[in-house]
């Protein structure tokens, strides 16, 4: 373990050799995994990593350094090892990095631990597993299911961070995820349903998330689909769509080409770009689109009161009205578009360093129910859950694929229809939105993102939406 003494004194150093910003964070991050394969404890391994990042400006050139040595000698080698990259790299960059200006917290903040990760055995959380999927019934015949998978994994995410300018934050954020995959079949016809269920806190979140109800549902969703769905219709209509889609395009089309790092080019290679780069009209889409991104939702999967720079977090409009708002931002980039960071720096664990990410990021509800939204439709197909999708490197072209759909007719639900398939693009699918549901539902996933790859935890969300006219 280390103290603030010593992250304050290297800070120290780092200044004193001429740095004209440091950052200091000690990072830790203690795991459980589980693997089951057909109800059965396959695998189990207790992850642990832990260690310091240190990142410093120097002559205007960023340089980077982790370590797990936290003796005081390590913990100079990797300073001396930033500050040389920082001086050599000064030297080639065009524009000279600046750590903008910010709101800085000193703060201390945990989650709460209803039932606590550390003081409950291993064999009880695997006995509690074991017991949940034993009374699931995976039998829906004619359909068969030739294997199902369930991952438990648990992170204690501790941190210290310390930088030149005046931030002191101390960390302690406990999150629990459940991540499962079904395989089905019936005669000649195979389909795939994966789910994760997540959120901060302690083992009480496997309750909380429920997830013997989205097990049983899914494979409902899978029966509904191999079973009894028949072809779906063609050509251009009304097309409602359930939160875990509008949650999906939420993140992929709106919080991804929003990063600012995107939209200045430099996740390229790794990661695609952003239609932001060239889109220059503010009004997007219709005025009744909000999204934000939000890491301070209570219980949220992507939860933090401070990034990885000591900025307090907020939420952040991306979308206000149908008209293209913020980007988000770390430190560095806020200050090339001339504003402040809105906390959107997180790096996944001390081997890296903090670049710009979401956290929970969704579209703001309405005023419509469910039955208001299909009422009116004359000849159209709901899709409540997606089978796969795809999206172009600029964000713009975008293909979801439904799992579960079913048609509507003169403001009825109908038949269940199967594989359809919805390619839009990101300025039509705004667009064509003239209602929103008034409920808000949220999935969660693990973001990906950076070179090296850093996972990171989000939530997704949004209501039920209906999309006049579009292409089926």
């Amino acid at each position: 373990m280390i103290d603030f003494i010593e992250l304050e004194r290297i800070v120290g150093e780092a200044i004193r050799s001429g740095a004209e910003y440091a950052e200091v964070r000690y990072h830790r991050v203690d795991g459980l995994s589980l693997f089951f394969l057909n109800g059965v404890l396959f695998g189990a391994y207790q992850p642990l990593v832990s260690g310091v990042a240190i990142r410093v400006v120097y002559s205007g050139g960023l340089g980077f350094s982790s370590t797990s040595d936290l003796t005081s000698e390590g913990l100079r080698d990797a300073l001396s090892r930033a500050i040389a990259s920082a001086r050599s790299s000064s030297f080639m960059v065009k524009n000279k990095v600046v750590m903008g200006a910010a709101s800085l917290g000193y703060a201390k903040y945990s989650v709460l631990e209803r039932k606590l990760l550390v003081d409950m055995p291993v064999e009880d959380k695997i006995n509690s597993l074991v017991e949940k999927l034993k009374s699931i019934d995976f039998k829906r015949d004619p359909m068969r299911i030739s294997s199902y998978t369930l991952s438990y994994n648990e992170n204690i995410e501790y941190k210290m961070l310390v930088t030149s300018d005046g931030a002191v934050i101390e960390s302690r954020v406990p999150r629990v995820s459940l991540f499962y995959n079904i395989s089905a079949s019936s005669g000649e016809r195979r389909a795939n349903r994966w789910n994760m269920l997540a959120a901060s806190g302690g083992f009480e979140v496997v309750d909380k998330v429920k997830l013997e109800e989205e097990i049983n549902d899914d494979l409902n969703s899978l029966y509904t689909s191999l079973v009894k769905a028949q072809s779906p219709p063609r050509g251009r209509m009304d097309v409602v769509l359930g939160p875990e889609i509008v949650g999906l395009a939420m993140h992929e089309s709106v919080g991804h080409p929003s990063e600012a790092d995107r939209v200045l080019g430099r996740e390229a290679a790794q990661a695609g770009l952003s239609y932001r780069r060239e889109y220059r009209e503010p009004q997007f889409g219709s005025e009744l689109v909000t999204v934000i991104d939000d890491p301070t939702i209570p219980g949220s999967y992507g939860f933090y009161l401070y990034d990885d720079e000591g900025v307090p977090a907020r939420r952040r409009f991306l979308i206000n009205k149908g008209r293209l708002e913020e980007l988000l931002h770390n430190r560095e980039t806020a200050a090339v578009f001339n504003v402040e960071s809105n906390a959107s720096a997180r790096a996944t664990d001390y081997r890296s360093e903090p670049i710009v990410r979401m956290a929970n990021t969704y579209m703001a509800p309405g005023d419509y129910t469910f039955e208001e939204l299909i009422e009116d439709v004359r000849e159209g197909v709901y899709i409540r859950k997606y089978m796969e999708w795809n999206i172009d490197d600029y964000r713009w072209n975008a293909r979801y694929v439904g799992l579960e759909a079913y048609i509507i007719k003169d403001g009825r639900l109908g038949d269940p229809v199967r594989d359809v398939v919805l390619e839009i693009t990101t300025k039509e699918f705004f667009s064509n939105i003239d209602a929103i549901g008034r409920d808000l539902e949220f999935s969660a996933g693990t973001c990906g993102k950076g070179e090296p790859s850093q996972p990171m935890p989000v939530w997704m969300g949004g209501p039920h939406i209906r999309l006049r006219g579009v292409r089926l």
